[in-house]
Parts: C-alpha cells; structure tokens; sequence
C-alpha cells in the first residue's frame, strides 16, 4: 500500500449463512440472493469505494474497480484473502484501497446474526414484536448524542482512514470497547449527520426516517454524512425515506434502528441523558 495520506476503505460481513438466501426466497435480497454470496452487500461496498475514488481522481484505483468484472475480480480476491476454512464463524473484513489502485484486506471476528437482521423485509414500529423476515431483538443499542457538532467534509462523506472525528465522538461518548452495545450520533449544527459506525432510523409521522445525503460531495445539500451500503439497500426497498432530524426533535427513550454493512439492522433507543 502507498504511504498516501489516506486510504478508501469499507468493512463488510462474511458470513456462510449468507448462501442461504436463495433457499429462504428472499429474492428481495438484492446481490446474495444473485450469487450465493457469503459476502453482505459486496457490490454496495465496491460502490462506495468507487465512487471516492472518482471524487479524489485516483484514476488507477477507478479502473481496478470499474465494471462487472472488477466486482468478480474483487469476490475472488476477498475470498482468497479469508482462505478456506472449515469453521463457518462470520468475520467483520475490511477492505482498503489506495490512491495506486492497490487493494488490503484485513479481517475480525464479529458477533452471529439471524439472517432476518441482515436482509429485513421490514423495519417494525416502535413498541411492535417484529414478524417474520423482520429484525429479532437482541441486539439493543444505547444511541446517545454527540457534545459537540462535527463540520462536514469530504471525509464525513466519503469514507476514509482519516476518522479523527469519529473518534473523538466516540470517546466523549465513553465508548471505549467496539464489543459496546453503545452508538453516539454525529451532529452538526442543528440536525443529526449519522452514526460514529452506523446509520440511524427515526420513527417521524409514521415512517422510518434517516437523514438525508447528498449524491455528490456538497458543502450545502444533505446533512453531511455518508450514504452507507446498508443505508442505499434499505432507501432502495423502502424500509425508509430521506428526511432531516432536527437534533432537538430526539426524545428521550424513544425507539430507533441503526445499520451498518458488518452487522445489518440492530434496535437501538436513544439516551439523553449521559452518566458520569
């Protein structure tokens, strides 16, 4: 890898039970239940690392990723990367690109999940028990709300190895151990960004909300966050809609989702009031 000042990067799950997807009919599912694959939302995660690389014109970078081969090309490397082996445990693997096209692969352990958190047909309202394809619960999440406001940037938009602001929010918000059942909302100056690690879901006149985001890097469109892959999928199936979350619309105790590509759809209730 290059020793540029920042790389593009995305963490994803690999997990076998993920080839299952086609024999649950879950043809909704989008691109596991078109390959078989153990890899969650692969052609999301090439996406949003092209898509970066376009913005920055790394051009060697966009032409190892461009096209359908490219994404076959990117399953094979990833898979190689992981080895065969014959313990079916799910991994977090984080996949980083540079600036000269050269692509690392790092992996971890990551909790099991039932495929309906993954690949939900639905997000259930507040209060209800979710039904069938629906998110089980546990996991439940603490979201609590960042001290202090986070300026936008091409690095809030895009995601990079530079995180000193993710960072920073989390430990105001005292998570110290990624294995915390604990999230902090990213603000700006009057309406929530997104999660540290995740994208949230507000309930608001009857529907599932996240804060919108702008297709392209703007200094004024959006609210400053990034359009994350479990973000996209579920925008794309209408488990919710864009929409601004004024921070002073947060209520105390009220039930939300958050989501990531790694671990899907997990409950989550806001908290504002913070511990010492």
């Amino acid at each position: 890898m290059s020793d540029s000042a920042f790389s593009l990067f995305t963490s994803l799950r690999y997990d076998v039970a993920l080839q299952q997807v086609p024999a649950r009919g879950l043809d909704y599912a989008g691109w596991n239940h078109h390959t078989q694959s153990p890899f969650y939302m692969l052609d999301y995660h090439r996406d949003r690392i092209l898509k970066a690389a376009v913005h920055w014109q790394w051009k060697e970078a966009v032409e190892k990723l461009s096209g359908d081969d490219a994404l076959v090309q990117l399953a094979r490397v990833a898979q190689e990367a992981i080895g065969s082996t014959s313990d079916p445990k799910p991994l977090r693997l984080r996949i980083v690109v540079d600036s000269n096209g050269d692509i690392a692969f790092q992996h971890f352990d990551t909790p099991a999940l039932p495929l309906e958190n993954l690949l939900p047909k639905r997000l259930p309202n507040p209060g209800s028990a979710p039904g069938p394809n629906e998110p089980k619960v546990p996991p439940r999440f603490t979201l609590v709300v960042d001290d202090d406001p986070t300026p936008r940037s091409e690095f809030t938009h895009f995601k990079t190895t530079k995180r000193v602001m993710y960072d920073a929010a989390r430990q105001r918000a005292g998570i110290t151990d990624p294995r915390d059942q604990k999230e902090v909302l990213i603000i700006n100056d009057k309406s929530v960004m997104e999660g540290s690690t995740t994208t949230p879901y507000f309930w608001r006149s009857g529907r599932w909300v996240t804060p919108p985001v702008s297709p392209i890097f703007s200094w004024d469109d959006g609210c400053g966050g990034q359009d994350g892959t479990s973000r996209r999928w579920a925008l794309q199936r209408g488990l919710a809609v864009e929409q601004a979350v004024p921070v002073d619309s947060l209520v105390d105790g009220e039930e939300c989702w958050i989501s990531s590509g790694v671990s899907g759809f997990r409950l989550a209730v806001v908290s504002l009031r913070r511990t010492a």
